[in-house]
């Protein structure tokens, strides 16, 4: 296939933790994601975690001794006010909810994950040195790293922690290394940008209200970056062929793509990148 590019369509040109995940899950569903960008629907669960995110970001707004449980569970309506006017397709979350029943509810999960976070972290201790951070690097290779770092603390003998919160639940042991993926991902990326190995990188479940901690060291990251490399240049080799297979799991009940999935009899859109069979990234 050659020719011009449709509008909206594009190669692959960074890596975020999120879309590595996705490849790794199923190449094809990281293919609609960011080759066809096809839109998904919002969901309930998402959209409470972008909720709490935004009401942990803004409360360290205020001075330390006003950081407590009332004054963020007041941030809630407001936040989620501009949430709507952000994402006004939000709305369509709770369109069947004349009442408001569903949509009371719905904060009240919110304010609780918020609650529980005053459980597993004192924020009249704390003064975070970034919020909501986002990063990019390069690597040697020309690889571009990039996300976003829910909270950088900066100790005054200058150690680094990067802090992130999941509003689900703590994965269970024999699951932990995929879920320190994405924290030794932005530490990678902070070393390459800083020269600094992050002290610690610390994950806040305020699903189950547990904190998962790790502190990396150079082969950790060096590792990474291994995988990532070759991550890339599989990603790089499907982009070339426009080889994207379908790898089925139990994830797929939730997939939004099912009707563009081989898998479930769909067909997946005609493919708006220049093919290249002979092409193999090196």
């Amino acid at each position: 296939m050659g020719g011009a590019v449709p509008a909206g369509a594009r190669a692959p040109v960074s890596l975020s933790p999120s879309r590595a995940n996705d490849f790794m899950q199923c190449p094809l569903l990281y293919r609609f994601r960011v080759i066809d960008r096809l839109p998904e629907k919002p969901s309930e669960a998402a959209t409470r975690g972008t909720l709490v995110h935004a009401v942990l970001e803004r409360l360290f707004d205020a001075p330390a001794a006003e950081r407590t449980v009332p004054r963020a569970k007041e941030l809630l309506p407001g936040q989620w006010a501009k949430l709507l006017q952000a994402r006004p397709e939000l709305a369509e979350l709770f369109a069947g909810d004349p009442e408001g029943a569903r949509l009371a509810r719905w904060l009240g999960e919110a304010e609780a994950l918020v609650e529980r976070w005053f459980t597993l972290e004192d924020p009249t201790r704390l003064e975070p040195a970034e919020r909501e951070l986002f990063v990019e690097a390069e690597l040697d290779s020309g690889l571009r790293l990039r996300g976003v770092i829910d909270r950088v603390d900066v100790a005054p003998t200058g150690e680094v922690r990067i802090v992130d919160y999941k509003t689900g639940k703590a994965p269970r042991p024999e699951y932990r290394d995929g879920a320190l993926f994405q924290m030794t991902f932005y530490a990678l990326v902070v070393w390459r940008l800083k020269g600094v190995i992050p002290r610690r990188l610390q994950l806040v479940y305020l699903g189950s209200g547990e904190v998962l901690t790790y502190d990396p060291v150079e082969a950790d990251l060096r590792r990474v970056e291994r995988r990532l490399l070759a991550l890339w240049d599989a990603i790089a080799h499907a982009t070339a062929t426009g080889d994207w297979r379908p790898r089925p799991t139990k994830l797929c009940g939730w997939c939004d793509h099912q009707e563009h999935c081989p898998e479930f009899g769909g067909t997946p859109p005609v493919y708006p990148l220049p093919v290249l069979p002979s092409q193999r990234s090196g």
